[in-house]
C-alpha cells in the first residue's frame, strides 16, 4: 500500500514539472550526452544564426541611420560572428558599437567551440578505439590463458591415472624378496639349520 502511494506522489510530481520546449528539451539534452559532431555543429550553427537575426535587428533598432534595414544589420552581423568583417558596413553609434563588440565576443566564442568540439570528438574516439584495442588484446589473453589452463587440467587428469594404476598394480603384484618359512623363522639358506 505504502508503495502505491509513493509511486502516486511520484507521478503527481512529474505531471507538476513545467513541460520543455524543444529548444529546452534539445538543449538539456544537448548538455545530458557526450555531444557528437554533427550535433555540436548544429547547436553552434543554431546559435550563430539566432545571433546573426538578433544582431539584424538591434542594430537596425540602436543605429537605424547606419542599418536603414534589418537585412543589412544581419549582414554586418554575419560578417562579424564569421570573423570576416569586410569594412563595408560599420556602426556609427555607441549603442551600435556596443551590439558590435557582443557580436564580435560571439565570433571568438564561435571559433572557439568550433575547435574545441571537433577535438574533444577526435579525442574521444581515438580514446575508445584504444579502449575496443586494450578489451581486444586482454580478451585474447584471456583465452590464451584458458586454453593454457585446460591443457594443464588435462595433463594433470592423465598423471593422475597413471598413478592410480601405477599403485592398482603394485597391490595386485606379490611382494619380492625371500619366502618366509612357517613359524615365523626366515629361511637364512642351505646348510644353515
Amino acid at each position: 500500500m505504502a508503495g502505491r502511494q509513493r509511486l502516486s506522489k511520484a507521478a503527481q510530481t512529474v505531471k507538476a514539472l513545467p513541460r520543455l520546449n524543444p529548444v529546452e528539451r534539445r538543449l538539456s539534452k544537448f548538455l545530458r550526452e557526450p555531444p557528437k559532431l554533427r550535433s555540436a555543429a548544429s547547436v553552434i550553427v543554431t546559435a550563430t544564426m539566432l545571433v546573426v537575426v538578433a544582431s539584424g535587428v538591434l542594430l537596425r533598432v540602436v543605429d537605424h541611420t547606419e542599418y536603414p534595414s534589418i537585412w543589412k544589420g544581419m549582414w554586418f552581423g554575419l560578417q562579424t560572428v564569421t570573423t570576416v568583417g569586410y569594412g563595408d558596413v560599420t556602426p556609427s553609434h555607441a549603442s551600435g558599437r556596443l551590439v558590435a563588440a557582443l557580436i564580435m565576443l560571439q565570433g571568438i566564442a564561435f571559433l572557439a567551440i568550433v575547435t574545441a568540439a571537433i577535438t574533444s570528438t577526435f579525442v574521444a574516439r581515438a580514446a575508445q578505439e584504444r579502449l575496443a584495442a586494450t578489451d581486444d588484446a586482454q580478451e585474447a589473453e584471456a583465452r590464451d590463458i584458458h586454453t593454457r589452463l585446460d591443457d594443464l587440467a588435462g595433463q594433470l587428469n592423465r598423471l593422475e591415472s597413471m598413478i592410480q594404476l601405477l599403485s592398482e598394480s603394485r597391490v595386485d603384484r606379490p611382494r619380492r624378496g625371500p619366502p618366509r618359512a612357517e613359524g615365523g623363522a626366515a629361511d637364512t639358506g642351505p646348510g644353515v639349520s
